[in-house]
């Protein structure tokens, strides 16, 4: 293992759902949906080769590198992600999205509700990790890539982890769940 970083890394943001809503689990609708993301390494020519990082509750799409330049915002899986690591960006090209709801970019309670033009605060619909799942399939579509290498997490990422292995395995050659439990409890 090594202890490269892959250095300085760009936020992005993916937005679907501009003419249909996406529907959540609790029957409730967003519309239009953002979902922030970083991406690592390199995409082969057959698609082949990507991973799903998948964040636990207070993590965000930063997994690896230094945003912005700062080497003081460094991404919180930096030791698992890079050049030689065990998500080794040398090989693979790996994703990380933010999860819809949460406060680091994608639609969430902070961003403004198109019916009232303020922002959702704690009217913004509960969301599941089967919704947080049906977005990232959003975002995997959107790249190009037919079916994941693997799908990581650890906590609630673990249980994105889960619901992927559950409800999309025909999109993932593998799944990787960390310190995660299969529910929780109401």
């Amino acid at each position: 293992m090594t202890t490269d970083s892959i250095g300085d890394v760009t936020a992005q943001s993916f937005i679907f759902a501009e003419d249909e809503p996406f529907c959540l689990e609790s029957g409730e609708t967003l519309r239009p949906v953002t979902l922030a993301y970083e991406t690592y390494g390199t995409l082969n020519a057959d698609r082949s080769n990507a991973i799903l990082i998948c964040h636990a509750l207070s993590g965000s799409a930063h997994a690896a590198g230094y945003l912005g330049g700062d080497p003081d915002k460094v991404g919180w899986w930096e030791d698992c992600i890079g050049p030689g690591k065990a998500f080794d960006t040398d090989r693979f090209f790996v994703i990380c999205s933010n999860v819809v709801g949460s406060c680091y970019g994608s639609t969430g309670p902070a961003s403004l509700d198109p019916a009232t033009g303020k922002p959702y605060g704690l009217n913004f619909p509960v969301v599941t990790v089967g919704d947080m799942v049906r977005a990232q399939v959003n975002l995997i579509d959107h790249l190009g890539i037919d079916k994941l290498l693997c799908v990581a997490g650890g906590s609630m990422g673990g249980m994105q982890v889960l619901e992927w292995a559950a409800h999309h395995p025909q999109r993932t050659h593998a799944a990787i769940p960390i310190a995660t439990t299969a529910h929780h409890s109401p």
